[in-house]
């Protein structure tokens, strides 16, 4: 498996020859408004969009509908692929989309196993607040685990225990509103979920929409005082 960060949440995967686009965003720099009842009022995204070889997507996965995860512009760009995601957004993908596949258990693609798993978009209210967002792992000669917009809590550990990926995608940046816990993985989540996974843990979802608190520099400097070792914090563009 080789895992290119686009920006944000946007990942190219390439997984047995097979390259899958998750959560395209891709809108260019402050192309939107700031994200409202936060701390900041930079406009989104606050960082610019590297290249993306749209004409070498297989496939496409929407981990949720919210708009720093598939934005107006990758429904106007990208053509002619399979879309997965969860069977709650498979209405409104359909309007953009032609080819829209809900994953609610398994289904195959290029002999890969694609998983939908739990993810829990905040605490409390403000978890329901934010709507259904799902994880997806991906089976094929190695196991790569795209957590998604999720908080760290039991499920997330039980899928790691359970299957043993060999890569875990961790969305930080610790997104928060002016009240409220973030509601994505927190610096102390990524820890972790480093301490239950044999395998390396790709973080991501940072320093590109104005709600992400929690830069590269703050998060690796809090796994470096923490002894964890097997995190890798990309660059927007860079490929590990």
């Amino acid at each position: 498996m080789e895992l290119r960060l686009v920006r944000h949440a946007t990942l190219e995967l390439d997984i047995d020859g097979t390259r899958f686009l998750v959560d395209p965003m891709l809108d260019p720099e402050a192309a939107r408004p700031p994200i409202q009842n936060t701390s900041t009022d930079d406009r989104n995204p606050t960082a610019p969009l590297p290249s993306v070889d749209l004409d070498g997507v297989d496939a496409v996965v929407v981990t949720h509908l919210h708009e720093d995860h598939v934005d107006d512009t990758a429904r106007d760009r990208i053509d002619g692929v399979p879309v997965f995601c969860q069977p709650e957004d498979s209405g409104d993908l359909e309007a953009s989309f032609d080819d829209v596949r809900p994953v609610s258990g398994l289904v195959e693609f290029d002999d890969i196993t694609i998983a939908a798993t739990p993810a829990r978009h905040g605490t409390g209210d403000l978890a329901e607040q934010m709507g259904p967002v799902t994880g997806f792992l991906f089976d094929g000669t190695e196991t790569t685990y795209v957590a998604g917009d999720t908080v760290w809590y039991g499920p997330v550990g039980d899928v790691i225990t359970q299957h043993d990926p060999d890569t875990v995608v961790v969305n930080t940046g610790e997104a928060q509103f002016v009240e409220g816990n973030p509601i994505t993985m927190s610096r102390e989540g990524v820890a972790a979920v480093a301490e239950v996974t044999d395998g390396e843990v790709v973080a991501v979802h940072m320093e590109a929409i104005n709600h992400c608190l929690c830069t590269r520099v703050e998060l690796r400097e809090h796994l470096d005082a923490e002894g964890v070792e097997n995190v890798t914090i990309p660059a927007d563009g860079e490929r590990v």
